[in-house]
């Protein structure tokens, strides 16, 4: 197979993962620190959405509906301690039905999200102004 080919395909293939699986292909190390630094490291108002939404899950469908709901796969092992970590501050509170331990978000999760959200509008405000 010729370069040219080669390089065709290369480029067909990753104008199709662009357009229609919605990957980004823009990528810089800023780029990478930063979808970083606002997904797995701060699981946490992710880990809160899908439980505010979804209502009281166990540990790993809360994996599961991260990736679902926001398309990324943070490890497993990370959001166990996340959770781990968010019940021992009182963000979360742990429900137990059918044998499993279930959680949800506390009052205080809650009101700690809303907290962030409205960080996070007011630096994008001032980003975009």
């Amino acid at each position: 197979m010729s370069i040219i080919k080669v390089l065709t395909s290369f480029i067909l293939i990753n104008i199709i993962k662009e357009r229609l699986l919605g990957v980004d292909l823009l990528t810089t190390k800023a780029l990478e620190r930063l979808r970083k630094k606002i997904t797995i490291d701060n699981l946490w108002l992710y880990i809160v959405k899908v439980l505010i939404d979804h209502g009281p899950a166990r540990a790993y469908d809360v994996k599961k509906l991260i990736r679902e709901k926001f398309g990324f796969k943070p490890a497993t092992i990370t959001v166990y301690t996340v959770i781990y970590r968010m019940t021992s501050e009182g963000l979360l509170e742990k429900v137990y039905a059918d044998g499993d331990t279930l959680y949800k978000p506390s009052r205080k999760g809650i009101e700690a999200f809303n907290e962030a959200i409205k960080i996070i509008e007011t630096i994008l405000d001032k980003l975009k102004s």
